[in-house]
């Protein structure tokens, strides 16, 4: 605490607003989640043609990492997050505009946007994160932003909730009311976010509220880059690129559990739009509260003296293992236990999330983090595109069994992903301003 207050602390400002950004982000993108068991009954959708919605987000969210990352990359930190933000709640609003007679046409179109511009907070907060903290802090800085996916997701079903219900006769033969209201909240909160990100940011060394112990411990473990932009295509082709994108193949499971939970919730015990709120919430405190930890655990172990690749592949290891009893969750008749399980599996995604973000800021240069944030994360949500589609036409082809093929692979893909990525890359070498080893 001590130096904390003696190098300042303006860098947990920026954190704030990574935090802040990141919660909207998913607050926006949960409501179709937590609401899909009644939007598809109000607009008479088969699970196939909400997995087509889902898939529509996802393929967008994958083009747009693969463009983003490069985009911010050029841009800057400052105005490339701004344009993010910008298309995405321009898109989260389009959604309130869809009548019943083009519901899947105009859900589809707002996914497609909505998932383009919330493609860019990851690249963005990632490379905010290299700009700003030290590698020995990196990890716990992503593992506090990266925990406001949960906030985001808690507070969706309990908005929802307050707001949104059936009238007019037994379920399904009322209305469906209020549903659009949701969807048009993110766009105010965009727009004061948008404005004090704008009066906020700086690069630290540009920054007149930073001061010169701030700076040099922000500093104390990076090299000194040029200015001279790196072309997405030298990043591409890199081995460290790939290792960070096959770890990233996990992120099919934070989809499967932000689209689909409810529908399991739904289908499996019966619980309504109003009772969504606490399985909700007891879930995602514990994926926070596995963010947080899993950021801290790897970063005491380098303060320990361990090196960052020990450091960092054996937090994932434990991470793996957390995650194994979430394999059995559509066998279990008991709700309270499957909601245990499934808080589980996501603690140890996003501490597992927290660690594969900051093997980047790890090994590449500051300047290209974003454009291998966002190769990789083009691949976990391709990875969710197949996914979504396949769990959809199992559910409507062969009922609920489909729940238990998916729960086993979320529970087991972890340890097999964690050897591929030792494999591609053992030691973690870092690499220079040119993508050459650093001896």
């Amino acid at each position: 605490m001590n130096e904390t207050q003696k190098v300042g602390t303006y860098r947990y400002r920026i954190l704030a607003l990574l935090f802040a950004a990141t919660s909207i982000n998913y607050f926006d993108r949960s409501l179709m989640g937590v609401m899909s068991p009644d939007l598809i009954e109000w607009f008479g959708w088969t699970k196939q043609d909400y997995s087509q919605i889902v898939v529509a987000f996802q393929a967008a969210y994958a083009i747009g990492l693969l463009t983003m990352g490069g985009i911010i990359d050029k841009l800057g930190t400052k105005k490339g997050y701004v344009l993010s933000i910008g298309i995405w709640s321009i898109f989260g609003m389009l959604h309130a505009t869809v009548g019943r007679g083009f519901s899947f046409i105009g859900f589809f179109i707002a996914r497609l946007g909505l998932g383009y511009g919330e493609s860019g907070n990851f690249p963005a907060a990632i490379k905010t994160t290299a700009e700003w903290f030290p590698k020995k802090d990196r990890a716990f800085a992503t593992g506090i932003f990266n925990a406001a996916t949960s906030i985001g997701a808690i507070a969706a079903p309990f908005v929802i909730a307050a707001i949104v219900f059936w009238t007019g006769g037994e379920r399904g033969e009322g209305s469906l009311m209020n549903w659009q209201i949701p969807f048009l909240i993110t766009g105010a909160l965009s727009a004061i976010w948008v404005v004090l990100w704008w009066r906020t940011y700086k690069k630290p060394e540009e920054h007149p509220k930073v001061s010169s112990a701030e700076l040099a411990y922000i500093n104390s473990d990076s090299v000194v880059e040029n200015e001279e932009k790196l072309p997405w295509s030298s990043v591409f082709p890199k081995k460290e690129t790939w290792a960070f994108a096959t770890a990233k193949i996990t992120d099919a499971v934070w989809w499967f559990y932000l689209f689909w939970g409810a529908i399991f919730l739904a289908d499996k015990f019966d619980v309504d739009i109003k009772s969504m709120g606490l399985p909700f919430l007891i879930i995602y405190i514990m994926a926070d509260a596995g963010s947080i930890f899993g950021g801290w655990l790897s970063g005491a172990f380098i303060k320990k003296g361990w090196t960052i690749n020990k450091a960092r592949k054996m937090t994932l290891l434990i991470c793996a293992l957390i995650i194994l009893p979430v394999a059995i969750v559509a066998v279990t008749e008991d709700k309270w236990l499957a909601v245990f399980l499934i808080g589980l599996g996501a603690a140890g995604h996003q501490a597992w999330s927290a660690n594969i973000f900051t093997l980047v800021s790890d090994v590449f240069p500051k300047k290209a983090t974003a454009s291998v944030v966002g190769i990789g994360g083009m691949v976990g949500a391709l990875s969710g595109m197949i996914s979504s589609f396949v769990l959809g036409a199992v559910l409507d082809n062969a009922g609920n069994t489909g729940f238990f093929w998916a729960f086993l692979l979320a529970g087991s893909c972890y340890l097999i992903l964690l050897g591929f990525v030792h494999l591609i890359m053992p030691k973690m070498t870092p690499l220079d301003e040119n993508l050459k080893p650093i001896s």
